[in-house]
Parts: structure tokens; C-alpha cells; sequence
């Protein structure tokens, strides 16, 4: 049975049009986050965008995607269209790789990748110890409340998501939008509709937790930071160049 990690990405993100094409080390984002998937060596490794600017990067950089439709209302929407396009059979995991996390840690995807292949759950996701109370109030950072206290070994079940708190709820960690499905459950995830709670806190996992399909949340050692606006981009920028 096979496992593909499929980069939902465009170029008309709210907050920063054109991220995935911004470069750092003479690479875009798109293709960094694209590297950073085939070096988990877990599955097949596409990128699934509306953009053919997108696809003409990630293909000079030696990388695989495909064209999908303009019209989906999220990357889980658009990543089911990539698959059935792709047409591979024996699929049995598809990992949802955020494409603008150039900073995600290899070892933290292999982490949720091995809990989902030695369990029956649903569906899982990845999340990090709250270093910092600020993020509590930046609503660009989601938040996840666990069921049980959250370590390397345990893959506890999400009671529920959030953006914004004053205060800290316990068995609250900083969510990172990584999410491993099963085929079926991926395929019974998009059939559904928006989900009214999903819809007000442009959250997609909600939809998930409101259709009671269980989200199961693996411990991840680095809160990565997304590329969500112009101040994201420069302090990733200056990380990565550092590191070279």
C-alpha cells in the first residue's frame, strides 16, 4: 500500500499574493517545501495548485504537479482533485504537506506518518508544545485542545480548534496544518459540506470534528513558522540564509 504527500499551493493567498514563488536561496518556497517532502522518503511527492506558474517552478526545479481547478474552497478540496487526477491505485495514506512551511521539520512528518500507519484512526494531524502565551492572541497561529496531555509516544484525540484566547487552556498545543487521511476518510471529508463553525473560524479541520470524524494529533519537536505575510517571509528569509 502506497503514501503520497500531496502541496496544496496558489499564488492568490489573501495575506501575501505570490508567496509560494518568493525565493530563498535562489529557491521558491514551493520547491523548499517540495525537497523537504521527498526527503522524508515516505511516498510520491506532488504539488497541487491552480497556478501554472507554479507548475512551471516546481518542474524547472525538478519537481512533480498538477493543474487543478480554481473554484475549490480548500486545499483538502484541492488535493482530492490532484489524487483522482494522478490516478494511482493502492493508495492507502495521503499526507496534506502546507506549502508555504519551508521550516517544516522532516522528522516531525515521519512522526505523524508512523502513528497513522501503526493505528486505525482517521485521520491525524501534528502539533507543538506552546513556547510562547503571545501566540494565544495571534490569530494567524491555530491552536488545538487535546484530550489527553501530548508527548512523542501518545497520539491523543483533538476536542477542538481554535484561533484566538486570553487565556491558556490545558492540553492546548500550537497546531501545525500537516494532516495525514486515510483514502476513505479523505473521500467522506470532501463530500461534505462547509461546516458553519468551519466557515466562521476559517478553520477546515472543524469540519472534521462537526461530521464526527476523530482527529488524532502527533507531538511535533518544532513549532515551524508559515509564510503567513511580509514580516513571516523576511524572518524565515533571514533563518534560512543564516543556515547556509
Amino acid at each position: 500500500m502506497k503514501t503520497l504527500i500531496l502541496i496544496p499551493s496558489r499564488l492568490s493567498a489573501t495575506r501575501l499574493p505570490g508567496k509560494p514563488l518568493l525565493k530563498i536561496n535562489s529557491l521558491s518556497i514551493i520547491s523548499h517545501v517540495f525537497n523537504k517532502a521527498v526527503e522524508t522518503n515516505i511516498g510520491d511527492v506532488y504539488v497541487a495548485t491552480e497556478d501554472q506558474e507554479i507548475i512551471d517552478d516546481v518542474h524547472l526545479n525538478g519537481g512533480k504537479a498538477i493543474l487543478t481547478k480554481n473554484t475549490h474552497k480548500t486545499g483538502t478540496d484541492r488535493i482530492y482533485e490532484a489524487i483522482k487526477k494522478i490516478g494511482i491505485s493502492n493508495v492507502e495514506l495521503i499526507i496534506n504537506l502546507q506549502g508555504d512551511e519551508p521550516l517544516i521539520n522532516k522528522e516531525d512528518v515521519n512522526n505523524l506518518y508512523h502513528q497513522m500507519k501503526k493505528s486505525n484512526f482517521e485521520l491525524g494531524t501534528l502539533a507543538a508544545k506552546v513556547q510562547n502565551k503571545d501566540i494565544l492572541e495571534k490569530q494567524n497561529i491555530v491552536k488545538v485542545v487535546t484530550q489527553e496531555s501530548l508527548d512523542k509516544s501518545q497520539f491523543p484525540e483533538a476536542v477542538n480548534f481554535y484561533r484566538y484566547s486570553k487565556n491558556l487552556i490545558e492540553n492546548t498545543y500550537h497546531h501545525l496544518g500537516i494532516y495525514c487521511y486515510r483514502l476513505e476518510t479523505l473521500q467522506k471529508f470532501v463530500s461534505l459540506n462547509q461546516s458553519q463553525n468551519e466557515i466562521k473560524n476559517n478553520l477546515e479541520q472543524l469540519r472534521a470534528l462537526d461530521n464526527n470524524i476523530k482527529v488524532n494529533v502527533a507531538h511535533a519537536k518544532t513549532s515551524s513558522i508559515g509564510v503567513d505575510t511580509e514580516e513571516d517571509f523576511v524572518a524565515i528569509k533571514k533563518i534560512m540564509e543564516y543556515k547556509t
